[in-house]
């Protein structure tokens, strides 16, 4: 039963004057009281063990020595007192040294990995005499997902002040790829809709003025269930956290939330705000939710740079790119499935090529596996435990005994009826059989390096499916090193220098992130220790920073993902590195040793583009559709300018189409539109080169030259000019 603010005030005690003032402007509802007067009295009782926990913890005056790494990757260091000293401290000494400023968020344990709040005591690690701290503003990827997480609880408290006693808020969570949302269940059949964006803002920039702190408070199951009593969905998310996890609330204003935190200091941090959407969910598949999307940045700049950036992806958007240029389709009755039309195909095996070249320059051997496997297969992969569902599978109901040895192979076709086979996911598992299988391996044979360019398919859910970034059939520049102990630190740098080197060739910045142990995996703790700690030296010697993504690795190992900042200043994970010690045991993988003896190899999961699709929508929106020379489907247009310089501008794009192994794609552009028409019209189209040829060019064997950026470079023998293109190909400009 749902008591009244009154009645429930006097039960606890408490009079009305206890109660927190709320700054001027910031309305309340009736359930607001009652969560306040509850969170008061639990906080007055929390507040006195405190100040007697930071009393003992003077008393032992036990130091804090801490390494303090800042966002430009300076360090000092800080001695406090354990149990006392917090990053706010930290930060005053940062003042009082003259170390440059900059607006901390959070703070971070580098040895626990835990993400604190800036006014959390900092205690010793264990029996470590030296703490590692690292301090965190906007520009790191901690700071921007601490930074939007107050945001929506910034939102959450505008919902409810807009919406009273009709609204339960649901969940706010941080965006990975941007912003935030808060999802709320609205009574009464009410809704929430772009004409509410005006005053929901109004109310945002209040609370923003107001600087309201962010308090945190851990609490018992039980207190977090009386205090929730109103809401179902806070309830129900409460009982889905385990029994000895740590219940931890929020207060910003009257907002109090059920949050495991961290964030920032205070609201008038969170300075600048947009509305961008709204939609629809449902809550477990029942109850239909609604949601409202924003972003918010530290000042108004990055927010005016982020709606430029905005509307440049919306002129990027591979998907019109791909349309206007004819480069793929899509098609409902192979939904997720990407159709290649002729230009679009040009471009997917240039880079596959190139991806080739590299490999055997790199010591790569390429293979082709089948697509399809037996289900017993994805049983000892593991793949069918913890795949499961991102799979097709498929029934077999042929039953046969008859010997194949007319087919050239001696085995049986013999199938049990409705034998279950399963699209392949990944490729490991086919590359294990083709390691087994093939030959006995000697270390000295080892590493042995298999690349695999095969379709790859997985069940992503229809609503998810997006262009060519979210698909169900893609192709991977996959491969799996299989190697001795001792070879894994240089085969991981040498993984690391063949993709340094190719995002280099696309211009791309990138970040490494180290994915630890998920909680669903196979093997024992042992092995997986080990393999975090070989790919951590492995990131320590290639030199460039990583960070730590806990608890994001696959099943069967942890891996090095590295993500990729486009000219749009967003990010995309492409190229990874995982390291596994547990498939070639479950596949029994064995090479013969220098003892003689048996041993297990280790295997090195790789990819450098990634999804050969997804990298193609990336790089056309990261060059806005003007493919580089060497990647171009359209990279010479011939265009004469009256039909007496047809033939001419035949044998031009003819000698153009020999000038490389691979072949310059060229068209010819002869129609009857007047030539200025058709130079505009090669150069909407992305032609890197457009040559018009007249009388002169025909008499003196020349083509003039301009650019699809209307750069004109004049007339140029042909000769030369085939000398000059091919060169900007090698270079691979």
């Amino acid at each position: 039963m749902m008591l009244s603010s009154s009645v429930r005030c006097r039960r606890l005690g408490l009079r009305a004057s206890s109660l927190l003032r709320q700054p001027r402007g910031l309305a309340t509802i009736s359930i607001k009281d009652d969560r306040i007067a509850l969170w008061t009295q639990e906080l007055e009782r929390q507040q006195a063990v405190q100040t007697q926990a930071v009393e003992q913890a003077q008393a032992r005056n036990e130091p804090l020595e801490l390494a303090v790494k800042l966002p430009n990757n300076e360090s000092f260091a800080f001695h406090g007192v354990a149990g006392v000293s917090t990053s706010i401290d930290v930060l005053k000494k940062m003042q009082e040294l003259g170390l440059p400023k900059f607006q901390a968020l959070v703070s971070k344990n580098e040895e626990t990995g835990e993400i604190l709040d800036l006014r959390t005591p900092l205690e010793r690690s264990g029996a470590l005499q030296l703490l590692e701290l690292w301090m965190f503003s906007f520009t790191s990827d901690e700071g921007k997902s601490v930074f939007w997480h107050s945001s929506a609880h910034v939102l959450g408290q505008a919902l409810e002040e807009k919406f009273q006693d009709k609204i339960r808020l649901t969940d706010g969570p941080p965006l990975s790829d941007g912003g935030f949302f808060y999802e709320m269940f609205l009574q009464d059949g009410l809704t929430v809709s772009e004409t509410d964006f005006d005053e929901l803002a109004k109310s945002i920039k209040k609370i923003v003025k107001a600087r309201l702190p962010f308090e945190r408070l851990q609490v018992t199951r039980e207190f977090a269930d009386e205090l929730f009593a109103y809401s179902e969905f806070k309830r129900g998310m409460l009982h889905k956290i385990p029994e000895g996890e740590a219940i931890s609330l929020y207060r910003s204003g009257p907002l109090i939330d059920l949050c495991r935190g961290p964030h920032v200091p205070h609201t008038g941090i969170l300075s600048s705000f947009e509305i961008t959407r709204c939609g629809a969910s449902h809550w477990e598949g029942k109850e239909l939710l609604q949601r409202v999307y924003a972003i918010s940045f530290p000042n108004n700049a990055q927010l005016k740079e982020w709606r430029h950036l905005q509307e440049e992806a919306k002129k990027r958007d591979h998907r019109l790119i791909g349309r206007a240029q004819q480069l793929f389709m899509f098609h409902p009755l192979s939904p997720g499935s990407s159709f290649f039309l002729p230009h679009g195909t040009r471009v997917f095996n240039t880079l596959a090529d190139f991806i080739r070249g590299e490999y055997r320059r790199r010591g790569y051997d390429e293979v082709i596996t089948p697509l399809i496997f037996k289900k017993e297969l994805w049983e000892t992969s593991g793949h069918l435990k913890n795949y499961h569902d991102d799979m097709f599978m498929v029934s077999q109901g042929i039953s046969t005994d008859e010997t194949c040895e007319e087919h050239g192979h001696d085995h049986s076709h013999g199938e049990e009826e409705y034998d279950q086979f399963g699209l392949k996911p990944m490729n490991c598992p086919g590359h294990c059989l083709m390691f087994r299988e093939a030959k006995k391996y000697s270390y000295r044979e080892l590493p042995v390096r298999l690349a695999d360019f095969s379709a790859l398919h997985r069940n992503e859910a229809s609503g998810a499916l997006t262009g060519l970034t979210r698909v169900r059939r893609f192709h991977q520049d996959d491969a799996h090193i299989f190697c001795t102990a001792a070879q894994v630190q240089s085969e991981i740098s040498h993984a690391l220098d063949f993709i340094k080197h190719v995002y280099g060739i696309f211009d791309f910045k990138f970040n490494l992130r180290l994915s630890t142990r998920p909680e669903k995996f196979m093997g024992d703790l042992e092995l997986w220790d080990d393999a975090e700690d070989q790919l951590r030296l492995a990131l320590d010697d290639f030199g460039e920073p990583w960070t730590v993504n806990e608890g994001d690795g696959a099943f069967y190992g942890p891996k090095i993902d590295i993500v990729v900042t486009d000219a749009l200043k967003r990010q995309h994970q492409c190229g990874t590195i995982q390291l596994d010690f547990q498939l070639p045991i479950n596949f029994e993988l064995e090479y013969d040793g220098a003892d003689g003896e048996a041993h297990t190899p280790i295997i090195i999961h790789r990819a450098v583009l990634g999804s050969i699709e997804r990298m193609m929508a990336i790089l056309i929106e990261h060059t806005g559709g003007k493919w580089p020379l060497w990647l171009s489907p359209r990279q010479v247009a011939v265009l004469p300018i009256s039909a007496a310089h047809r033939e001419y501008a035949h044998q031009v794009a003819s000698q153009l189409q020999k000038a490389t192994p691979r072949g310059l794609f060229v068209d010819v552009q002869d129609g009857s539109k007047t030539l200025n028409k058709r130079v505009r019209e090669a150069q909407v189209a992305g032609y890197n080169y457009i040559l018009v040829v007249g009388d002169k060019e025909q008499e003196s064997g020349e083509v003039n030259i301009r650019t699809r950026d209307n750069q004109v470079h004049g007339a140029k023998p042909l000769g030369d000019f085939i000398e000059d293109i091919k060169k900007a190909i090698d270079r691979l400009e």
